[in-house]
């Protein structure tokens, strides 16, 4: 495991580091949970990276510049990236677990490489309703995250709306997060499974 690092979330102090999962019921919430986490990371040089699907992309930044981050200056150093769903997660119109997976390896990397103490992303999740191809591998995906957060240090928020996805699916997410927000409050997630059992019972 990597040298664990501080940082805090609905108010409380963690080690990475961290798979979390976000249930929320708004887009209130989610900002109320996730500007002061951002805007602690920037502080503290993190490389602070947020997923969203593009449409928001304008929202998203004049919530963080409301919020006093310099956005500009933030994205023009790389400290902040604000990147598509549409070109990480769907890129070329289907999900592609092990891509992603590659993909995120490569950025806690590159993070490290260039000085960063840590890494924080916040991906949004709703990209999974358009149940484009490869979306069945979204479980399998969320679980193997816990073989690869912690060789880095980072905290990792996958954000679900819990107005649009299924209960299902929601319990199925459940099992592949250590810890979970809930009505802005985190805890230690009791319904947690070891990724391993997670993917064997993917291949049976």
């Amino acid at each position: 495991m990597n040298e664990q690092t501080p940082f805090s979330v609905c108010g409380e102090t963690l080690m990475s580091p961290m798979h979390i999962c976000g249930f929320f019921d708004s887009r209130e919430q989610q900002y109320e949970v996730i500007i002061p986490y951002i805007m602690e990371g920037l502080s503290v040089n993190d490389k602070v990276i947020n997923i969203l699907e593009s449409n928001r992309h304008g929202e998203h930044c004049r919530c963080l510049t409301d919020n006093g981050i310099s956005i500009a200056q933030k994205l023009a150093s790389g400290q902040l990236e604000v990147l598509a769903s549409e070109n990480t997660y769907i890129k070329d119109g289907k999900f592609a677990a092990e891509k992603m997976y590659t993909m995120l390896e490569n950025t806690l990397v590159s993070a490290s490489r260039a000085g960063y103490e840590s890494v924080r992303a916040c991906g949004d999740m709703v990209w999974a309703l358009k149940n484009l191809p490869g979306t069945d591998e979204l479980v399998a995906y969320e679980a193997s995250l816990n073989i690869l957060t912690p060789k880095h240090p980072c905290s990792l928020i996958c954000m679900y709306d819990i107005s649009n996805f299924s209960q299902d699916t929601l319990a199925e997410v459940l099992l592949t997060h250590p810890y979970v927000i809930k009505d802005g409050k985190i805890n230690k997630n009791p319904h947690y499974i070891e990724a391993s059992a997670v993917m064997a019972g993917f291949r049976n």
